[in-house]
């Protein structure tokens, strides 16, 4: 081929080049909007969660409301999980007992002071009979900013649909107070994927 040939295709390469990059340019700015205007306003990806601190996290398929029956805060006022409605809602059920429920409660200590001002609420119910009340309100004095609420008949957890498997057993609940996952043994709730959970139904409207 002679120089002034490969010289005559040589603005076509570069046209074709030029087009190329802007069609990606374009295409990259679509995905950009798209992804900050439709996600945030559609259902958290929940699945994508499910994995390294949050593996043994189950999504609801079929998402539910919160149970309607009452328990006590530290006052003896009767609270339901509606009360908590238009937050993000973390509820967990331990006991004094349950040795893995108390490893985990630091971590839903860190996780609320992370978003403490924030429309999340960590609703740490203990099912610790009445002999076992001031023994529970002390472990949780060392876990603030949590709260202290109690399910003295110790039903609760298993009111829930379907019912718990064991302690500790944690349930999340959007802010329409409609039960998005749950997770049935201990897990790590200051890690990153905790966080990004939380962030994702925060993002929901």
């Amino acid at each position: 081929m002679s120089e002034v040939s490969k010289a005559g295709r040589r603005p076509d390469v570069i046209r074709w080049a030029i087009t190329v990059a802007v069609l990606v340019g374009v295409l990259a700015v679509l995905y950009v909007i798209l992804s900050a205007v439709i996600v945030p306003n559609g259902p958290a990806q929940l699945e994508t969660l499910k994995r390294g601190k949050l593996v043994k996290m189950e999504i609801t398929k079929a998402p539910k409301p919160a149970p309607t029956v009452a328990f006590k805060d530290a006052d003896g006022k009767e609270v339901t999980i509606a009360s908590f409605k238009g937050k993000v809602t973390i509820v967990n059920f331990w006991a004094t007992w349950c040795a893995p429920c108390l490893l985990e409660m630091p971590t839903f200590s860190r996780l609320a002071a992370t978003y403490d001002g924030q429309p999340v609420a960590i609703v740490a119910i203990s099912i610790d009979k009445d002999d076992k009340d001031m023994q529970a309100r002390a472990f949780m004095a060392k876990n603030r900013p949590l709260a202290y609420y109690r399910d003295a008949s110790g039903s609760m957890p298993f009111l829930l649909d379907p019912p718990a498997q064991g302690m500790p057993t944690t349930v999340i609940y959007d802010k329409k107070g409609v039960e998005r996952a749950r997770v049935s043994g201990e897990a790590d709730w200051s890690g990153p994927e905790a966080m990004e959970l939380v962030r994702s139904l925060l993002q929901e409207p």
